[in-house]
């Protein structure tokens, strides 16, 4: 853990908090009369589902793109690494982002991440 997970959850979570004040739109040159453009916008809740194995790790590459495009998050954490991701948000806030950014939820995929993916108000899994 400490030789990998660790080490590359600091990475990915350094690369991305660079990677948050490049995002933004572009027109692209196209032939014709026309204008062609992209807009990013952050896509609302997103549900992060993690599996067990680099839990930290697992964990930096569901938060890094979420915080770094604006969006808030439900992450569901693997039942056999329960602990790492409730730690993590401990982290964040401590960090000062707002309540309800991060929100961490436990148990079984069966049960939790399939409610956690058939919601209403998830935009995106």
């Amino acid at each position: 853990s400490r030789n990998a997970d660790v080490p590359l959850a600091i990475d990915c979570l350094r690369f991305y908090a660079g990677a948050a004040d490049k995002i933004n739109g572009a027109v692209i040159p196209v032939r014709g009369n026309m204008l062609t453009m992209t807009k990013r916008d952050p896509v609302g809740v997103c549900a992060q589902i993690t599996p067990f194995n680099f839990p930290l790790l697992m964990v930096a590459w569901k938060l890094g793109p979420m915080l770094a495009s604006g969006c808030t998050t439900v992450l569901k954490v693997a039942e056999q690494t329960p602990l790492t991701a409730p730690r993590m948000a401990e982290l964040i806030r401590e960090a000062g982002f707002p309540k309800g950014v991060v929100n961490v939820l436990t148990g079984f995929g069966e049960t939790a991440g399939d409610a956690l993916a058939r919601h209403m108000q998830v935009d995106k899994v």
